[in-house]
């Protein structure tokens, strides 16, 4: 037999015609029992268009078992995992190699796409990082789907600083122009961001949101002392979303609890969650009961629970054993409880939650269906990203990215374009 390249193995495996039976898909805010599920070149297809067309049987018939069928997870925000840290520049070869081990480990957690995520950095890293993580497919070879990347700072507040540099933070000056600059974008042929972070408190920030827009990137909020006027302000001229809603805002920083916790005469970023004026914007949670307290991701949710988008916001330390490691060049260590810490100082360092448990967390704490629990990983980061589509849905025509869960919220297996994909 002739030898084959992977890819032309590959477009093969994917030409073959694919049923699924016996499953209760996730489909269109509700569950359908006993439902049937077609796949063809690594879409999710319409089986009457399929065989009026051609009158094949399928290929592959899959049997669920009466599992759940759900689409696949979407992590929007993580920092790194494995020991990979995406903000610590160590070469073309070893970016491309650490990018290849998180796609393809975080497929056991059921997350099918992902934002690399670059905390703030200097000049220079961007530079050199940003060209390395553009959107990429995910298939059997590669893994979950590189959805390009999001870049949270550095125009972001030294007050709300977390576990960020301080020496990397930035104002802008002269508007967007400061922006291009720092990213390097009028360097880049394609633009690889897809989301950034920033605080509409900062020098410039406001004044340039309508253009980041412009250059099709999702811009989310956070990191700031903003006030709510400030906030709204920024959701008016284009922002979508709260970054990691309840951290690094004044109002719930811990260090300065007395003075600025949440004010009812300026409730500041946390204020869009009860925001009559405009549209309530998408947020961003970490459902690992460290980061937020499981009765702060009720509020959240019982104010806008189609804005919910769970985060892991993890860091190099996800899927490894306690002891230290790095975010952005910051030495953090990651203790037997799960959470991790700046060694220098103590403020929280991203967490080591998978997305699959962040589910489950989150159906936990606000007592929400199994349907809104899975969209909140699925369709609402999708419709963040104005991908929804053909991601975080299982509608015909999406990319068949999906999952079997057991009645737990359990991965038991992982599809992405219609391939299964080793969970081990």
């Amino acid at each position: 037999m002739p030898f084959q390249s992977s890819e032309k193995t590959r477009q093969n495996r994917n030409s073959r015609l694919i049923k699924i039976v016996n499953g209760r898909i996730v489909r269109n805010h509700t569950i359908i029992n006993d439902d049937v599920l077609y796949i063809h070149d690594g879409k999710i297809i319409d089986p009457q268009n399929h065989f009026f067309a051609c009158g094949n049987p399928p290929d592959v018939l899959i049997n669920a078992k009466g599992l759940l069928i759900a689409p696949g997870y979407i992590d929007v925000q993580i920092n790194g995992a494995f020991g990979v840290d995406f903000s610590v520049w160590k070469g073309d070869k070893q970016m491309k190699e650490g990018l290849d081990k998180i796609a393809k480990g975080l497929v056991k957690y059921g997350c099918t796409s992902f934002v690399p995520t670059i905390v703030s950095s200097h000049k220079e890293v961007y530079h050199q990082v940003l060209p390395t993580l553009k959107p990429r497919k995910g298939n059997k070879d590669n893994g979950a789907e590189v959805l390009g990347v999001h870049v949270e700072g550095p125009f972001i507040t030294s007050s709300q600083l977390g576990a960020h540099e301080e020496s990397c933070l930035r104002a802008a000056p002269n508007g967007i122009n400061d922006f291009v600059d720092i990213y390097g974008l009028h360097e880049l042929k394609d633009n690889p961001i897809k989301i950034i972070t920033v605080a509409p408190d900062v020098e410039g920030v406001l004044d340039s949101l309508e253009e980041l827009v412009n250059f099709g990137i999702t811009v989310s909020i956070g990191h700031s002392s903003a006030t709510v006027f400030q906030a709204e302000s920024a959701i008016e001229k284009g922002a979508k979303c709260i970054t990691h809603l309840f951290n690094a805002m004044q109002q719930v920083d811990l260090a300065f609890l007395f003075d600025l916790m949440f004010h009812h005469r300026d409730p500041g970023i946390v204020g869009l969650l009860g925001t009559t004026r405009i549209t309530r914007p998408f947020y961003g949670i970490i459902c690992d009961g460290i980061h937020v307290h499981p009765n702060s991701i009720k509020i959240a949710y019982d104010s806008n629970p189609k804005g919910a988008i769970l985060v892991t916001d993890a860091m190099a330390a996800l899927g490894l054993p306690p002891g230290e490691y790095t975010l952005g060049g910051i030495s953090v260590r990651k203790s037997g409880n799960e959470k991790v810490e700046v060694v220098e100082n103590g403020k929280l360092a991203g967490s080591v939650i998978s997305i699959d448990a962040c589910v489950k967390n989150f159906k936990k704490f606000t007592g929400c269906s199994v349907i809104e629990a899975i969209e909140a990983a699925t369709l609402h980061p999708a419709e963040l990203l104005g991908i929804q589509n053909f991601k975080g849905t299982l509608n015909v025509g999406a990319d068949a990215d999906f999952v079997f869960l057991d009645d737990d919220l359990n991965v038991v297996k992982c599809f992405i374009a219609g391939e299964e994909i080793s969970t081990s």
